[in-house]
């Protein structure tokens, strides 16, 4: 089997974000789960422009069952996964994991194949017609991350992230953020 993530040894467990979720999390976490404008920004408000994209993972590959769900994806159907790392002189900040199938790509007019370096957040937020679908969050514990990634980042204790559906024009993507200690700390 080909790899689906360079960030998960398995699939992360997700919770509905129902009504109560939000009085659940720490408060500095909720400050980042619910932030309604594009992370990157706000990082970039805090760090300045130092804030930066390393790639991880990028290729078509098929989803994990739940995003293929949440996506309603057929069960073979290949996306574009993008993982990437947004760090600031080397500090790591949040990891990030998108899926794109290619009827989204095909409405954003390849933007979102064609990221490179830049920030996805600074292409969607761009869409007029952006709309945010629905909402998950997680707390995944170390041995979920691979041990690369834990290497890179740091990470001692478990890590509150959050997993969005965007749609642009009715065709969704899936964005799940994860919220390192120093951004939590910010």
């Amino acid at each position: 089997m080909t790899t689906q993530s360079v960030l998960f040894t398995k699939e992360p467990l997700w919770l509905e974000n129902r009504q109560g979720t939000r009085h659940k999390l720490p408060i500095n976490v909720q400050s980042w789960t619910y932030e309604s404008d594009s992370l990157t920004q706000r990082l970039r408000n805090y760090y300045g422009s130092g804030v930066a994209i390393k790639i991880l993972f990028h290729r078509w590959q098929t989803p994990f069952l739940s995003e293929r769900r949440l996506l309603k994806l057929p069960e073979h159907h290949y996306s574009l996964i993008r993982e990437v790392l947004l760090h600031v002189n080397d500090k790591p900040l949040i990891l990030a994991r998108t899926i794109i199938p290619s009827a989204t790509i095909k409405t954003a007019k390849s933007n979102l194949s064609k990221l490179g370096t830049r920030p996805l957040g600074e292409v969607i937020f761009s869409y007029p017609k952006l709309e945010r679908v629905a909402m998950d969050v997680t707390l995944i514990d170390r041995p979920t991350w691979r041990p690369s990634i834990i290497e890179q980042t740091g990470i001692i204790l478990p890590i509150w992230g959050r997993r969005t559906i965007y749609a642009i024009e009715h065709k969704g993507m899936l964005v799940s953020e994860f919220f390192l200690p120093e951004v939590i700390r910010s």
